[in-house]
């Protein structure tokens, strides 16, 4: 019964965090060409899934290192302020688009920028979910594998998603940051905590 509890639990938590990890890659890619979205799209989650399983393997030495967490939520708020510039330089486009201005001024974002957000959100968040995962497993491994496969195959399905819902709407991404910045706030007020 403890087991199937656990199990519940890991399942919930992966829904959180898996989905806020899906949002992160979703938003890092509407910046890109359209040509170049899926390809970056499959990069961040491969990256996170790689990961997410180094993570794992080293779960319980990343435990006992004190401000793990702290670091975690500083790097996100990083990406999170670096996706409020994209989401502003991304409406002044669309006004520039509309007003039939044919001037440049806006820059489209480059592969490698998208990558190196994807990459730093990933880092930070894949730590935060099989650290919040490894706390709930304790020492069962079947409980921590579980979670893993869980957060992996929601990740993967959900930010192709996720990427779709916000080219057609680009509000939705100013939600997408709020999400963000909460987690980061949370994590780093939690690693504070355990410093």
């Amino acid at each position: 019964m403890t087991y199937l509890i656990d199990i519940f639990q890991v399942i919930i938590v992966d829904l959180v965090l898996a989905g806020d990890n899906a949002i992160i890659i979703a938003l890092a890619v509407i910046g890109l060409p359209k040509e170049e979205r899926g390809r970056v799209l499959l990069f961040g989650i491969i990256f996170a899934t790689v990961l997410r399983v180094i993570f794992a393997i080293f779960t319980v030495y990343l435990l006992q290192i004190p401000g793990v967490m702290l670091f975690g939520g500083l790097l996100l708020f990083w990406v999170a302020i670096s996706l409020v510039r994209e989401i502003l330089s991304h409406h002044k486009k669309d006004s520039l688009d509309t007003s039939g201005s044919t001037s440049n001024h806006t820059q489209v974002k480059t592969t490698r920028q998208a990558i190196w957000q994807i990459i730093v959100a990933d880092v930070s968040m894949s730590l935060d979910n099989i650290l919040a995962v490894a706390g709930i497993a304790r020492e069962n491994l079947s409980v921590l594998v579980v979670g893993l496969v869980f957060s992996i195959a929601f990740m993967g399905f959900a930010a192709q998603g996720i990427a779709k819902l916000l080219e057609r709407h680009i509000w939705l991404a100013w939600v997408g940051v709020a999400i963000i910045f909460y987690v980061a706030g949370l994590m780093t007020w939690d690693g504070f905590l355990q410093w």
